[in-house]
């Protein structure tokens, strides 16, 4: 797996649709569900007519600690849910990578969300790593 300041991505033996579908199951098996998906090739044809790599946003939500997390800084939704990105890069390689939600609650200074953080990293961590 290899870490970036904002996140945590793994190339994947899997093609693109197929990557989808496992990261939606890993992510299930760690208690998240996808509340959104952007389709960003679809969306740069749509609205700029340009040709782009495909690239899937998944909007993935725990509901026990998006609860917690909301109970413990009330603007914290500013920052959910917790983005999972599967795309081709440019040596047509599936690609598969989530957020640091640690990087990203860093600018909240609340310990309570930190906890959070750690306990959401470590799940995503998992989903990347059983790919």
């Amino acid at each position: 797996m290899k870490q970036t300041n904002y996140g945590f991505s793994k190339v994947v033996n899997l093609g693109y649709e197929e990557a989808i579908e496992k990261v939606t199951e890993e992510l299930k098996k760690e208690g998240f569900g996808v509340l959104t998906e952007i389709d960003v090739k679809a969306t740069l044809k749509k609205k700029l007519d340009v040709e782009f790599k495909p690239y899937k946003i998944l909007g993935a939500c725990n509901p026990p600690f998006a609860y917690k997390a909301l109970q413990s800084e009330e603007q914290i939704g500013l920052m959910l849910p917790c983005n999972v990105i599967v795309y081709v890069n440019n040596n047509s390689e599936t690609v598969v990578a989530a957020i640091n939600p640690m990087a990203s609650m860093q600018a909240v200074k609340n310990d309570k969300l930190a906890e959070i953080a750690a306990t959401i990293q470590g799940k995503l961590k998992n989903v990347i790593n059983n790919l």
